[in-house]
């Protein structure tokens, strides 16, 4: 599994997206490649450069219920576009 990270930045947090309703979800990518180009589509609308990490699944998903942090697990059917407004703050 496979998540972003601002580039420099890996021990500061995880990018997640922002949804309409202002919540945050962590895409968890199952494969490295989808996480690499979604990383691409994130920079080529002016995000900062990302990192991506390969992580345990069982790890992250029990980060994210403990701190009751909302995700998703990206498979290799699924397909995600970046927010068109960048979220980054």
């Amino acid at each position: 599994m496979y998540i972003l990270t601002i580039y420099g930045r890996e021990d500061e947090g995880a990018y997640a997206v922002l949804t309409p309703k202002g919540e945050h979800i962590l895409y968890i990518f199952e494969e490295e490649d989808d996480a690499t180009r979604f990383a691409m589509m994130l920079e080529e609308r002016d995000y900062p450069e990302m990192h991506v990490i390969e992580v345990e699944k069982e790890t992250i998903i029990t980060a994210c219920e403990m701190h009751d942090y909302q995700y998703a697990i990206i498979t290799a059917n699924d397909i995600v576009i970046p927010p068109e407004q960048n979220d980054f703050i």
